[in-house]
């Protein structure tokens, strides 16, 4: 045992380990069997000096490992061996500091998978055609006793709904979710022991086209992955007599059809309640089904989720109002999900139930925008009277509804998301900045819907990989998404061709040179700002949640996407001039022509090179090859002193080119006071306005304030006409929108076309993409940050820089080692803060000072220039004679 660490039968009282958890969310069953990873929280009066692991497993029994000395709590991996097929192994930590050590934590419960080849369980279906009736699949099973364990395993090749008893088995939908079927499909596990019972029992499930067969992208195609859905479903329980019964699906199941007579993502569902069979899903159905059919899929792509899968994050009830011989209903927010409806009608009435984001001038919905999305759930009543009505195997994105062919009696909207726990909170003197962050969180919860998507209404709604990278560093600070990134970033890796090229979306259904754009069909392969999400998420996941793993995961992806971009450089080392979409949808570019920025798409391009090859040089360092990382440093050096030089003069006239360029290191140290006062003194001249697309948008307010503009980057964050964060606020958005002029302020929509004499349209009121600023707003309105010295929080940026209008601001993020908040106020001219600083973590402080500031923490003064890092606890801290910007004063200047 180290010697600097203290003997193990000495104890510090004040230490304590507050919580134990895996890389997984909690409860998650049926995880990866190798590669776990642990991490805590812990309390003490001094530093930990080291931690200590056991664990607990049915064969061994407990094992406690050597102690370890260093202070890492985050993605810990563990020792010992692979958990087994199934296995439940328990974890437990202790920590050490110079006194002692602590008690053992609580612990911990992983329980692993089983592969598919350990399943006895074979793929089956009926043979209902694409967009056809739903398939219902069910079995039955006799418990000899009390059940005591039971584990219900499953995946679909479509989405399935699984059920025991009558009731759902699970709290999720539209399982298994969205991935590159061909080549991974997701297990998933769960407890149904409280649903089972001794004596006779039964097991169903509803099988639908999804993404796996179902319609895709603009372009209405189908089957994309197969022209068959298949259930793939295991339930193994123990009972209290000792006995293990097993059902597995298999040709003894049964088939049909009921009540679900379509269901697709895009155009909701016809349901015929007529046709559904009473009680086909519960014990003492005997209707003859035929047999079900054995599918031929290869099981072998079947493989553990790490991810919980889509749920409810929401209820709310919803008031009806009567219009025009229909009921009009508004939920108050734009959600990604559903209506339950009870209405009261006959026997055979048709009720219809249509969904849309915003409503046109005179009052009725607007369903341009979903192209030829028709969104829209049909039901036939099957009895008088009251019946409820809800839809499954779909969703839409919607705020307003109106229904026609029934009397409803209440309604109740039901909001979806994989985004499910929520991280961070914030609150500010401007309330409309609270609810541009509630928009922004909203739109992350809408279009995390199995992957992160563009939008979650019209035709589309694809994993486009630019909008992932322009967010991720948000989407990491609103919500726990740490392992839905890695999930959706295997995917990415999966979709890389041959050469290392990343595709545009992901999983990838655009795979012909199809993109409409100049006349041509252009391939999106490899696309600059969207294919660089391969280096720029991973980092983002790391510096928020401190663990290297995701970096470990995606490091050959990385590597491979540097190198495809190096062999297409031309002569000069440098992207060719090719299609890019560039900063999309710049408020200035032609409506009908989204890709056409100000700033040069070849100096976008090749900015991006150099920063995706900066930051695989970053991960080189910390879990790869130092050789490769000097290698991948020269190139980053290379490319951007070459791509400033062909174009850097030109692009730094506009606001994306001088924010690429001073974000991205792209200009000499030489050039960066000259571009941030000329980017400065742009953002004063169009007071705030804002001239940016996907691209520029998240650098933006990052290049004005490490300029020194502070100012100015408020005159802009704030500003009310359009285009602007705020005007969208104005006008009543819920959520993010597409484009900045999406309405206009006479309520009028924009048309939406994407080329000349297309009518399809490219209009959402629900894309995250410039919702990425809230990363600027927790980073300098509250002004707490991580840093990628020490991620995940373990070393805090205390940096807020207050403005006259904002007299207050506070904020928290649940980092892995504990709350990490900050409350501060401006009172006559002094800036109090109040900083909570969790157990293994440190502050640093860049305060807003003044020639004129002191500066005290907690209780005594210090040197304003140079304060202290600040350890664990609560911290009082205040800044006399703060600087405090005042954007108003540019204006009137």
């Amino acid at each position: 045992m180290p010697t600097q660490l203290p003997d193990t039968t000495t104890t510090d009282a004040t230490a304590r380990v507050v919580s134990l958890r895996s890389q997984y969310p909690d409860g998650l069953l049926g995880v990866p069997r190798s590669g776990l990873r642990l991490t805590w929280r812990a309390e003490a009066a001094s530093a930990q000096v080291g931690y200590q692991l056991r664990w607990h497993d049915g064969a061994t029994g407990t094992v406690v490992a050597e102690p370890v000395e260093g202070d890492r709590s985050i993605g810990v991996a563990t020792p010992g061996p692979d958990l087994g097929p199934g296995e439940g192994r328990r974890y437990a930590v202790r920590i050490a500091t110079a006194a002692g050590w602590s008690g053992w934590s609580e612990d911990l419960v992983v329980e692993g998978a089983l592969e598919a080849d350990e399943l006895e369980a074979v793929p089956i279906g009926g043979s209902e055609p694409v967009e056809g009736p739903a398939t219902l699949l069910r079995t039955s099973l006799t418990l000899p006793a009390r059940p005591v364990r039971a584990r219900l395993r499953a995946t679909f090749w479509g989405v399935g709904d699984l059920r025991i008893n009558g009731r759902r088995a699970t709290d999720e939908h539209l399982a298994p979710g969205w991935t590159p079927y061909a080549e991974r499909i997701l297990l998933g596990t769960w407890d149904v022991t409280d649903l089972l019972q001794a004596g006779e029992n039964a097991v169903g499930a509803v099988l639908g086209d999804g993404w796996y067969r179902g319609r895709l992208g603009w372009e209405d195609e189908l089957e994309h992955y197969g022209s068959e859905l298949a259930a793939l479903v295991q339930l193994d329980v123990e009972c209290a007599d000792g006995t293990h019964v097993r059902v597995a699906s298999s040709p003894e199941w049964t088939t049909s059809t009921g009540g679900i007579r379509f269901a697709g993502l895009y155009d909701g569902v016809d349901v015929d309640l007529s046709a559904e069979p009473e009680g086909w899903d519960s014990p003492g159905f005997d209707a003859e089904w035929p047999a079900a059919r054995v599918v031929s899929v290869d099981t072998a792509v079947v493989e553990p989720r790490i991810d919980g899968g889509v749920r409810t994050i929401g209820e709310w009830d919803v008031t009806a109002e009567a219009r025009a011989g229909r009921t009009f209903l508004d939920l108050g927010q734009n959600i990604a999900g559903w209506l339950r409806l009870t209405v009261r009608g006959r026997a055979g009435d048709r009720v219809v139930v249509r969904h849309a984001e915003v409503l046109e001038p005179d009052g009725s919905l607007h369903t341009a925008a979903l192209r030829t999305a028709r969104a829209t759930d049909t039901y036939l009543l099957a009895r008088d009277g009251e019946t409820v009505l809800e839809p499954l195997l779909t969703f839409h994105g919607f705020q307003y509804a109106d229904v026609e062919g029934a009397e409803v009696v209440g309604a109740t909207a039901v909001a979806i998301s994989s985004a499910d726990r929520l991280r961070s909170t914030f609150a500010c003197a401007d309330p409309r900045l609270e609810r541009l962050h509630s928009n922004v969180a909203w739109s992350q919860r809408d279009n995390f819907v199995s992957l992160p998507t563009d939008c979650p209404q019209r035709d589309e709604r694809l994993g486009w990989t630019g909008d992932a990278q322009a967010f991720a560093p948000t989407a990491s600070t609103l919500f726990d998404v740490e392992s839905f990134w890695m999930s959706w970033l295997r995917d990415v890796e999966l979709e890389q061709d041959a050469d290392g090229a990343v595709a545009a979306v992901v999983p990838n259904i655009l795979t012909r040179d199809e993109f409409p754009a100049d006349g041509g069909a252009h391939s999106i392969m490899g696309r600059a700002g969207w294919a660089d999400a391969a280096t720029i998420v991973p980092w983002a996941v790391y510096e928020s949640y401190g663990s290297t793993e995701v970096l470990e995961r995606q490091l050959d992806s990385m590597r491979r996407w540097v190198a495809s971009l190096e062999r297409r450089a031309d002569e000069r080392g440098l992207l060719p001039t090719e299609f890019q979409f560039g900063d999309w949808l710049d408020p200035d570019a032609p409506g009908d022509r989204p890709w056409e920025a100000k700033v040069s798409a070849d100096f976008v391009a090749n900015a991006f090179f150099a920063r995706s090859a900066r930051l695989l040089a970053d991960a080189e360092r910390l879990v790869g090859d130092p050789g490769r990382a000097e290698r991948a440093d020269a190139l980053a050096d290379r490319v951007a002193r070459d791509t400033w030089v062909e174009w850097g003069e030109a692009a730094v006239a506009t606001q994306t080119g001088a924010a690429i360029a001073l974000e991205f290191a792209i200009a000499p140290a030489a050039e960066r006071e000259r571009i941030g006062e000329a980017l400065a003194r742009n953002v004063r001249a169009e007071h705030g306005r804002i001239a940016t697309g996907f691209l520029g948008t998240p650098l933006v307010l990052f290049a004005l304030v490490h300029s020194g503009h502070v100012d100015e980057a408020y005159l802009m964050l704030l500003r009310q006409a359009p285009p602007s964060w705020l005007y969208q606020v104005e006008m009543g958005a819920t959520t993010v929108w597409e484009r900045w002029d999406a309405l206009a302020p006479d309520g009028t929509i924009h048309s939406g076309e994407m080329a000349t004499g297309d009518s399809s349209g490219m209009l959402s009121f629900n894309h995250y993409a410039y919702g990425a600023v809230v990363d600027w707003i927790y980073r300098h309105v509250a002004g707490i940050a991580p840093t990628v010295e020490q991620p995940g929080y373990r070393r805090v940026v205390v940096a807020p820089r207050p403005t006259a209008s904002i007299p207050w601001a506070r904020a928290s993020v649940e980092s892995r080692l504990g709350p990490v908040s900050i409350d501060w106020r401006l009172v006559d001219g002094d800036l109090g803060i109040d900083l909570r600083v969790p157990y293994g973590a440190e502050a640093v402080l860049d305060l807003p000072l003044t020639d004129a500031s002191t500066v005290a923490i907690d209780g005594t003064t210090t040197d304003a220039a140079a304060p202290p890092i600040l350890g664990p606890g609560v911290h009082r801290i205040v800044v006399s004679a703060a600087r405090v910007a005042d954007p108003a004063a540019l204006v009137t200047a």
